[in-house]
């Protein structure tokens, strides 16, 4: 039914010179007329917008060094809209003895006070470091005294041991963009995979050798102007997957012998399964055999073996938010404080299950936040997230053990982003990473109309499935921002809000609630929606442009909405609203609203079911079409008259 969207990877490896000639790595001097800036020409909401943009990446053939060097010129239009620009992160990776350091930095903010231009330092007492893991540390810098109208500025170098992978480039960002470009220097004896995505083509852009820095040098060099900031679509789980980007993967190295890094998924295997922080972990059976269930041999199957083996790990042990694919403190650490990573955790439980006569294997995954696979360029670096696979009678079903509401094949939304890598002991698959279990949201209402014309009554909002986890990460995130999100949606009076996860694992949110300003009296009638406030008062698919991308809902789901609604004694209901009934020819998308009146209680039920995860965007009219008729549906109104 369904087309799959792939996002196409290309490697750079051809000569090509823009005939034009343009210096790069030159950044203008400072513009006094830019602090005088009332809006960018490129767009005149836009609260920022980039002046100057440099990312540059040299390798030191002395040192063997890479030197990652950053320039960047930000005028500032609405702070208030702009905060991501306010502060600076930079991040510092360590991996054994080898670490990246900050050589310099630079920073300033300027202001223009009575005609003049004012420079302000970033001082030593805005900076601050935050160490996230053993393998990371984040320079954290604020910039001061930023006003409307101001413009800041950094630079700065991080020096690193690391040569395997050159960091991504966005060149497609939320903020316009006056000037941008990326260079890669590497020598002759070092060359690089450039990946190149989305659909931008640079205006200035050489790829050639040359003398640089006293020796024979590859350089790319890719420079873009007037660049709008990205249009963003709803319903896209990750758009940074279509934005224009650049990035680089080692490929070969030549010190008198070539040796090749380029990898198939296979080298990555057997690499993995020799590593001793992953594959190394995984021969410890003693650990899982000493810390087996009892009774799991008496099971029947298999499969209830492997889902009682992993309840027991979701439940016995605690994800401390940190991914990545390899064991931080190990497995025997984890059975001591009962808290690891995603690796130490998923690869825990492929040992249990193993142990038990399960053929089960490791699986690589990139979270959705972490952007697609790249499938044509196999590199472990992409990979951040390991779930767990097994093989059964009826298939293969997945788990992942970090998220205590899951279950087999009920994965937490993170985890849904297209393809997974499984890795056996004697090969490699690639798995499709597609959510085929509904979830279900119920929304339900029971209200009474008072004499006075105000309604009282209960509502709770239950979510099942990948939905229920979705929910329980933003409760956990913040519970207060959670309860509040009622209030601010539907403007309505909530009281005794009380959010849990269900036995069943489903999460729901019960309250009380009250309010006088759903009736409009006229005369003796007294007119109101019998959806309350859960009436959907706007079509969510109203863009205008043609759609661009996959139209992403994790999960397939079916919503329910229920009103019952008690009318006051002595009225009468002039009419009915119209029940309405629509669906698609290939039955992936319907929608209902009935109506129906048992005495003086009216019973309002809207559903709305979406069969698949995700759609191409040819879907995008029928989803505006649905949307438009459910709006119009539950936007009717009924009068009650008094007898």
């Amino acid at each position: 039914m369904k087309k799959i969207f792939l996002i196409a990877f290309c490697s750079i490896n051809f000569i090509f010179i823009d005939a034009q000639k343009h210096e790069f790595l030159a950044p203008p001097k400072f513009n006094d007329a830019d602090l005088s800036k009332q809006k960018s020409a490129l767009d005149e909401n836009a609260p920022a917008e980039i002046l100057y943009k440099s990312q540059h990446f040299m390798i030191d053939v002395v040192t063997g060094d890479l030197h990652k060097k950053a320039f960047y010129r930000v005028k500032i239009y609405d702070k208030d809209k702009a905060e991501d620009w306010l502060n600076l992160e930079i991040p510092l990776y360590k991996n054994g003895s080898s670490e990246e350091r900050l050589n310099k930095i630079k920073a300033f903010t300027y202001n223009l006070e009575n005609g003049v231009v004012v420079p302000i330092k970033v001082e030593k007492s805005s900076k601050y470091k935050s160490k996230e893991s053993k393998y990371l540390t984040i320079n954290k810098f604020a910039f001061p005294n930023v006003k409307n109208g101001s413009v800041i500025e950094y630079q700065y170098e991080v020096i690193s041991p690391f040569l395997f992978a050159i960091p991504e480039v966005l060149i497609e960002g939320d903020t316009p963009s006056m000037y941008t470009e990326y260079v890669l220097d590497n020598p002759l004896n070092i060359s690089y995979n450039i990946n190149y995505t989305g659909s931008l083509t640079p205006k200035y852009r050489i790829v050639e050798d040359r003398n640089l820095y006293g020796t024979q040098y590859r350089t790319y060099r890719f420079g873009y102007e007037n660049l709008k900031g990205f249009k963003a679509e709803k319903f896209v789980k990750n758009d940074r997957n279509y934005r224009t980007k650049l990035s680089a993967e080692l490929n070969s190295t030549n010190f008198s012998q070539l040796k090749l890094y380029s990898s198939s998924w296979e080298q990555i295997k057997d690499r993995l399964y020799e590593n001793e922080d992953f594959g190394g972990e995984l021969k410890r059976s003693k650990l899982a055999k000493e810390n087996m269930p009892a009774g799991i041999s008496n099971l029947k199957n298999d499969t209830e073996k492997a889902d009682a083996i992993f309840n027991y790990v979701k439940n016995t042990f605690t994800w401390n938010n940190d991914r990545g694919i390899y064991t931080e403190d190990g497995i025997k650490k984890l059975l001591e404080t009962k808290t690891g990573n995603a690796a130490e955790i998923n690869l825990f439980l492929v040992m249990m299950l193993r142990e038990a006569g399960i053929k089960a294997d490791p699986v690589l995954i990139s979270t959705v936040n972490n952007g697609l696979i790249n499938l044509t360029s196999p590199n472990v670096s992409n990979m951040n997230f390991v779930i767990v696979a097994i093989e059964t009678k009826d298939g293969l079903h997945i788990y992942d053990a970090t998220a205590k509401q899951s279950s087999m094949d009920q994965l937490p939304p993170r985890d849904w982003n297209n393809f997974g890598i499984l890795l056996t002991k004697d090969k490699v698959k690639q798995i499709q990473m597609v959510n085929a279990k509904p979830s279900f949201t119920y929304l339900t209402a029971n209200a009474k109309i008072n004499e006075d014309g105000s309604i009282s009554g209960t509502y709770s909002d239950k979510d099942t499935g990948t939905y229920a986890m979705f929910a329980k990460e933003s409760y956990d995130d913040n519970s207060d921002k959670y309860k509040k999100q009622y209030k601010e949606n539907f403007a309505i009076d909530f009281t005794g809000i009380d959010s849990k996860v269900l036995e069943s694992g489903d999460f729901e949110s019960t309250m009380k609630f009250s309010s006088d300003n759903l009736i409009d009296r006229v005369g003796k009638k007294m007119i109101i929606n019998p959806m309350l406030f859960l009436n959907k008062n706007s079509n969510e698919f109203d863009q205008t442009e043609q759609r661009k991308y996959t139209i992403d809902f994790i999960s397939p789901y079916t919503r329910v909405k229920k009103v019952v609604l008690e009318i006051p004694e002595g009225y009468t209901i002039e009419e009915l609203p119209q029940s309405k009934k629509i669906v698609t020819e290939d039955k992936e998308i319907a929608y209902s609203y009935m109506i129906e009146q048992k005495g003086n209680t009216l019973e309002i039920v809207s559903t709305t079911t979406v069969g698949s995860a995700d759609y191409p965007k040819e879907y995008y009219p029928a989803f505006k079409q649905i949307w438009g008729v459910a709006s119009k549906s539950e936007n009717q109104v009924i009068s009650l008259v008094k007898k």
